[in-house]
């Protein structure tokens, strides 16, 4: 399950992706339309800053912006420095001690493969692909 922490850190990517136009974009501008609460936000934002997804200026004019342009931010990439474990199962989380049983396990591989499969679409898709809004006609629920 991703956290509240990884929702909120691809909800800001967007957010700068969209409202960045060459400048820093200010803490208070991104909390106030994302409701997400300055203080809360503010860990997130050094997490990403840390990282060098985002940089950030101090100051009058002072905000925070993306390195790189949008198409290069992966939704992984943002996930795994906000996560701890993104593995569907607990022998599959990074620096897990090995199960006794993993040799005659007949359910890892399926969890291996879902891993996999996860990983691989998180990897596929971008912070750009997250801004484009659905095409009309595409808004009916069955």
């Amino acid at each position: 399950m991703i956290s509240t922490r990884g929702r909120y850190a691809l909800r800001v990517m967007i957010d700068l992706a969209e409202h960045q136009g060459g400048g820093y974009v200010p803490l208070k501008e991104i909390a106030d339309r994302q409701e997400i609460s300055e203080k809360y936000l503010e860990n997130i934002l050094k997490a990403l800053v840390q990282n060098r997804l985002l940089t950030g200026l101090r100051g009058k004019g002072g905000g925070y912006r993306l390195v790189r342009p949008p198409e290069e931010y992966t939704v992984a990439s943002v996930l795994r420095l906000t996560e701890v474990s993104m593995a569907p199962v607990s022998c599959l989380e990074p620096g897990a001690e090995q199960c006794p049983r993993m040799s005659g396990c007949r359910t890892l591989p399926m969890w291996k493969k879902l891993d996999d499969m996860v990983s691989g679409y998180l990897d596929s898709v971008t912070i750009a692909d997250l801004m484009e809004t659905e095409s009309e006609g595409n808004d009916y629920v069955i």
